[in-house]
């Protein structure tokens, strides 16, 4: 029964929070002084060590954004190379789904070229691209949109492989051209897919910006992740992921706001148990 039970938003709120909470809570009870079971580390500082205090990191989030105000163009950065490596993925792989799945031909040419590149550990590129684009911002954009890339261009090739047959020979039968079956039946056929890999390309665009800034950056959110890494400044790093991570849920929130308003046509599921 379980399963079957919806909580109204308020409540999802509630029990959101709540479990942060809870997650807060235990992270500064293993870390503390004292408090930790001494049977799970050599000492009580240990923990600390390896995971980082929870008022520290606030600590240092808050000189990051209040106290020095330093963080800013480091995250601007950050956003930038994510936001580029996001959008020109996402269109790219929009664009080259729709016209491979609309191309018998030209997709059974270069099936076996995606596949292939598709199951190239692309982290790897990431030196390569820094040797072709530089150091710069354009490293770290090449490298996310290889990532947000075939994320987007296989569910939208999904997408529109499964429009109904019955859908389209029934809106060729009313006379529809190819330019309105694009807009009036597979767009809208693939729009669902199309969203549901935008929600998991946003953190892949943070990965690509991230580890570029790893493997050669002097500015950037991954700089400072990488700069507190060398000197053992776990609480930094930590600070780094909780900033990160903010962000992307942020991006991510936005693309479910726009989705939201391009979906209003899809019955939501209350709605379908209704009907």
């Amino acid at each position: 029964m379980w399963n079957l039970i919806k909580p109204r938003q308020k409540t999802l709120r509630l029990w959101q929070l709540g479990l942060l909470v809870m997650l807060m809570a235990f992270w500064y009870l293993m870390t503390t002084p004292g408090l930790v079971p001494p049977f799970m580390f050599d000492n009580d500082r240990q923990a600390a060590f390896f995971f980082g205090e929870p008022l520290r990191v606030a600590e240092r989030i808050w000189t990051w954004f209040v106290t020095d105000a330093d963080i800013y163009k480091h995250l601007g950065v950050t956003l930038t190379e994510t936001l580029l490596a996001f959008a020109i993925g996402a269109v790219g792989g929009l664009l080259g789904g729709l016209w491979l799945a609309l191309s018998p031909m030209a997709s059974a040419i270069l099936e076996p070229y995606i596949k292939a590149m598709n199951s190239m550990p692309r982290i790897i590129l990431a030196p390569i691209f820094a040797v072709w684009f530089g150091l710069g911002i354009g490293s770290k954009v090449a490298l996310g949109v290889t990532l947000v890339f075939f994320i987007v261009f296989f569910n939208v090739y999904q997408g529109v492989k499964e429009v109904s047959p019955v859908i389209l020979a029934n809106a060729r039968m009313l006379g529809a051209s190819q330019k309105q079956l694009l807009r009036h039946v597979y767009l809208p056929s693939a729009t669902s897919w199309v969203f549901s890999s935008l929600h998991t390309s946003v953190g892949l665009a943070f990965v690509g910006a991230v580890v570029g800034e790893y493997l050669g950056s002097s500015q950037g959110v991954g700089y400072l992740i990488l700069q507190a890494e060398g000197s053992f400044d776990i609480n930094t790093v930590m600070a780094g992921i909780v900033v990160l991570t903010a962000f992307a849920l942020a991006l991510d929130a936005a693309v479910g706001r726009i989705e939201k308003r391009l979906m209003k046509w899809q019955p939501r599921s209350g709605e379908t148990e209704k009907l």
